[in-house]
């Protein structure tokens, strides 16, 4: 089992609320990410940023024309955690986990992220 862990604003109105948008929908919405952890890290505490990804068109793979090139740690900084364990035996998450944030901008350097591995496999049956 893994922790479901949602990071939202403190406020509706918070840094760039104008450009939150549910994608399914077009709602605004105050969550920044959602993640599924299955990996029995630590809870995120207070103190921990989110990463932006971004994509640097000299860096882009021509296979995956559409994914990140690099990454650098982000603006938003948790100052609140809530965690809600499931309680229910047959739940697909041990804890539901909820990260406040704030905008708390940062310099921070652009870190190149790894290629992207594929394998190649062609194996009749």
């Amino acid at each position: 089992m893994g922790k479901y862990i949602i990071f939202k604003t403190e406020t509706m109105s918070d840094s760039g609320w104008e450009e939150r948008l549910l994608a399914h929908t077009g709602a605004l919405t105050d969550i920044l990410a959602e993640h599924y952890d299955s990996s029995n890290s630590p809870t995120p505490t207070q103190g921990y940023r989110l990463r932006e990804y971004h994509k640097i068109e000299q860096f882009a793979d021509s296979t995956f024309p559409d994914a990140s090139t690099h990454s650098r740690i982000g603006d938003w900084e948790v100052t609140r955690v809530e965690e809600y364990p499931s309680g229910q035996p047959s739940s697909g998450f041990e804890a539901i986990v909820i990260c406040y944030c704030r905008y708390s901008p940062v310099t921070t350097p652009l870190e190149p992220l790894p290629k992207i591995q594929t394998t190649h496999s062609l194996q009749e049956v």
